[in-house]
């Protein structure tokens, strides 16, 4: 919903947001349907009890006017006065136990909620990612999931509102319809103005989500330990902090001037709401004076007066709530009906197993969304089984985008990407990434136990431990993991307690060994290494070579003696492949390879 939309048709846009409600009342029935119905039977009984109360509350009042005046006391009377007694006790336990089913409802669906949007958001692609916009939308999406526990009570309390409205309402009318106009008189005004300021709220809240956004960063980085040392060195704490109070003090002004403007406005509104109840009240004593109602009845219409004109402008006002609530539901809605780009076909192809021709690149070029910059232009490449290759190239030349095309995390702009002569999008995904093995250069440090940041790698089947500590051997994790008090089961990490921190080069053996459980066709190691000594590098690759024996290897590294073992060296520039064969062809031929090599040799020299 964008500001200009939002401040141009205000009232359309809270009409329109009311269509929210019904996927509200879906997530909360599937989430628990046993909670549902039993809030809705509690809530009618809760709704009736004021009413019934009111009533018998009239005939106890005749009774003792009529006992006053000299004539005997009715038979029924103290039953009357014990059916008050106990209305009044069954209302308070109802009570809580609305309570007590709106909790379970509350943790049922907030549970819910959050495992559909983090459903929702694994089936999006990177392409989604990427877009600083989706950003702003899934942190909205994420509060809403979890945040419009207030939005079930008032479903459920405007329920029990409108009944008890419409039982009063109806005895006033009978009485004198003048009552109930006088109500809507006083209410009406009361509730579009609350109705303005909810819609004017969320648009100000809609308009403060980046602002907030940067906050949260600033805080962040303001805080945390990875920053800590550049903050102190580089005195970047008043900076930060600057920026963090330019951006607070804007927010603060932002919402002091709207919190101005509602409470003078909804100050002058309430004043016609409770001259239209009074105006109500003045003529029930009116008529009663005149002889037309007795004591008991008086006591019954000021009593509904009082109960149809609170639980009137309770229905505006929750309804209103609701209808505010709904509004900030409108990026949840949007979040779910968000679409990956990269989709699997559900009747796609089984992954080839084994691989039998390989991967090619057919003329591909890719250019990222919201770039004008192409990164591959016309990229044709072969990877057959058994194959190791390395890709080299400076940064920015492509070699991490061939990896992302390859499995398919992105799809190309042109060209093609084939395997075994069929185009990827002809295979169902998850199978095409079963068979593939891949660790980034920015791999994933997943604050778990040694045992589970390995075992992430094959989450599709229970594991043994034989196959995880076969894993950290094979990456050199083992001499990690030797060295951790609690070994496997050792906490990672310094979010929770009793967790210890890795070194970079100990992570990365951590997530090596991730990659090494896969039983993948085709393993992809994008920069693995660039945390190890040369001595780590050096075993690291002597067990890949192993490990990779008789399977397709792809290889991304800036160091050209980790590269030279590949059977097949492919130099990327400019996006394109100039160059390829293994490395002493690539050096008699003397073109790009062979200089960059004689740079970096040069270095250690």
């Amino acid at each position: 919903m964008s500001e200009k939309t939002t401040n141009q048709n205000p009232w359309r846009e809270r009409v329109a947001a009311l269509r929210n409600v019904p996927m509200v009342l879906t997530i909360m029935w599937r989430s628990s349907k046993a909670a549902v119905i039993w809030g809705v039977i509690l809530r009618i009984i809760v709704a009736l009890c004021p009413f019934a109360a009111a009533k018998i509350v009239q005939y106890i009042i005749n009774d003792i006017a009529d006992t006053l005046r000299g004539r005997s006391l009715d038979p029924r009377f103290w039953y009357l006065v014990a059916a008050e007694i106990g209305i009044n006790v069954l209302l308070g336990l109802m009570m809580r136990a609305i309570d007590f089913s709106d909790a379970l409802l509350a943790n049922s669906y907030t549970h819910y909620a959050s495992v559909k949007v983090m459903e929702q958001a694994a089936r999006l692609d990177l392409t989604t990612y990427e877009n600083p916009i989706f950003h702003d939308r899934l942190e909205r999406a994420r509060v809403q999931a979890t945040d419009r526990l207030v939005m079930i009570q008032q479903i459920g309390r405007l329920l029990q509102q409108i009944i008890t409205t419409f039982v009063f309402s109806a005895a006033l009318v009978l009485a004198s319809p003048w009552l109930v106009l006088l109500m809507l008189v006083g209410v009406l005004p009361s509730f579009l103005g609350e109705t303005h300021f909810a819609f004017l709220g969320y648009a100000k809240n809609f308009r403060q989500t980046p602002a907030k956004r940067q906050m949260d960063y600033l805080r962040q980085v303001a805080g945390s330990r990875d920053g800590a040392k550049e903050i102190k060195l580089f005195g970047l704490s008043h900076y930060f902090t600057g920026k963090f109070d330019e951006l607070a003090r804007g927010i603060h002004a932002e919402d002091t001037a709207f919190a101005r403007r509602k409470l003078l406005i909804g100050g002058l509104l309430n004043v016609v709401s409770t001259l239209g109840y009074y105006g109500a009240y003045v003529y029930v004593i009116w008529r009663t004076i005149q002889g037309e109602y007795s004591i008991g009845y008086f006591t019954f219409l000021t009593a509904s007066i009082q109960q149809a004109n609170s639980n009137l402008q309770q229905v505006f006002s929750t309804a209103s709530g609701i209808a505010d609530q709904a509004l900030f539901l409108t990026d949840l809605i949007e979040f779910f009906r968000m679409e990956p780009t990269v989709r699997s076909d559900p009747k796609g192809l089984p992954a080839p197993n084994p691989i039998r021709q390989g991967f090619e690149f057919r003329n591909v070029s890719f250019t990222y969304p919201g770039t004008n910059r192409t990164v591959l232009k016309n990229f044709t490449f072969t990877l057959r089984p058994g194959e190791r290759v390395a890709l080299i190239g400076e940064n920015g030349q492509g070699k991490t985008t061939i990896v992302k095309l390859i499995t398919r995390l992105y799809d190309p702009t042109e060209g093609q990407i084939l395997l075994d002569g069929r185009d990827l999008r002809e295979y169902k995904l998850e199978e095409l990434h079963h068979e593939i093995g891949v660790i980034f250069q920015d791999f994933m440090k997943y604050e778990m136990s040694a045992r589970e940041n390995i075992g992430v790698g094959r989450v599709d089947r229970k594991l043994d431990a034989g196959e995880i500590e076969y894993a950290a051997h094979k990456s050199l994790a083992d001499t990690v993991v030797a060295k951790l008090e609690h070994g496997y089961d050792q906490l990672l990490g310094r979010r929770f307690e009793g967790g210890v921190e890795l070194s970079g080069g100990e992570w990365q053996r951590i997530a090596l060994a991730r990659a090494y459980l896969r039983d993948a066709q085709l393993l992809i190691l994008d920069e693995p290494t660039a945390a190890l000594d040369a001595r780590s590098e050096l075993e690291v690759f002597e067990r890949f070579a192993e490990l990779t024996q008789g399977k397709m290897a792809l290889l991304i590294s800036h160091r050209f003696s980790t590269v030279r073992m590949a059977d097949r060296i492919v130099v990327l520039s400019g996006g394109r492949l100039i160059e390829e064969g293994n490395h002493q062809k690539l050096m008699e031929s003397g073109g790009l390879y062979a200089e960059m090599f004689e740079m970096q040799a040069a270095s250690y020299r």
